[in-house]
């Protein structure tokens, strides 16, 4: 029952990604990892420094672990990931594997959101506030 009353509170909630003096809103997807980052930047911003990874992705460490929900899917550009934990992924390509979707993206093509990200070391800002 926890799990529903979770999926439930966590329905159409965002968090944003800024990437420079853009910001981005991130459709959280309703598990307890994408509560918990959302609980972790109520206490304030956090900045993760990402790089490319396999033309499909930006990853970086986000400095802290969060509980995993990992299951098998096809990840989309736009969606925003949860590996191992403690790396968060923006994808800009596609990807099957067992991951942890926190939210996604919308509202961008995958190549204006590769553009965006763009090519080599970024550091985004995640907020509850654009």
């Amino acid at each position: 029952m926890k799990r529903k009353e979770t999926t439930n509170r966590m329905e159409h909630q965002k968090i944003f990604l800024r990437v420079g003096e853009q910001a981005f809103p991130v459709e959280l997807e309703g598990n307890t990892s994408a509560e918990a980052l959302k609980n972790l930047l109520e206490k304030g911003d956090r900045e993760v420094r990402m790089e490319d990874y396999a033309r499909m992705e930006k990853v970086g460490d986000l400095g802290v672990s969060l509980p995993t929900n990992d299951r098998p899917i096809a990840v989309q550009p736009g969606d925003v990931i949860l590996y191992q934990g403690h790396y968060l992924t923006v994808y800009y390509g596609h990807n099957h594997y067992p991951l942890t979707r926190l939210g996604r993206i919308k509202n961008l093509s995958p190549g204006e959101l590769e553009r965006v990200l763009g090519r080599g070391s970024i550091t985004v800002v995640l907020s509850l506030k654009p």
